[in-house]
């Protein structure tokens, strides 16, 4: 199993991004995806995730501003950030779970500034 994540960069408080990840290795229209973040000396945090589905579950310390979506042709999940504040800063992950081990793709760095 890998996963790919893409898109994280720089942002001024409000705007957006939007991060990218691509699996291979699971039948991937099968698998719930997750996007987590974690800064320096935090825990990680889920921050959304998105079912076989398409049924989404978000923190509250996004709902709102943040969309999860799939695509089970280009195996990518997404993760649409608008309205960004700057506690939204941090390295954010994807994950997939599968055959009960927790899979992660290489965090990509989301900074927001004021």
């Amino acid at each position: 199993v890998q996963l790919q994540a893409s898109g994280g960069g720089s942002a001024q408080a409000g705007g957006s991004l939007r991060l990218s990840c691509a699996a291979t290795g699971i039948n991937f229209r099968l698998y719930t995806m997750g996007w987590f973040r974690q800064d320096p000396g935090k825990q990680r945090e889920l921050v959304s995730s998105i079912s076989p589905s398409h049924s989404t579950n978000y923190s509250d310390a996004v709902k709102g501003r943040f969309t999860i979506s799939r695509d089970n042709v280009r195996r990518t999940v997404y993760l649409q950030m608008d309205s960004l504040k700057p506690e939204d800063a941090a390295v954010y992950y994807c994950n997939t779970r599968h055959q009960g081990q927790d899979f992660w793709g290489r965090g990509t760095l989301v900074t927001v500034s004021s």
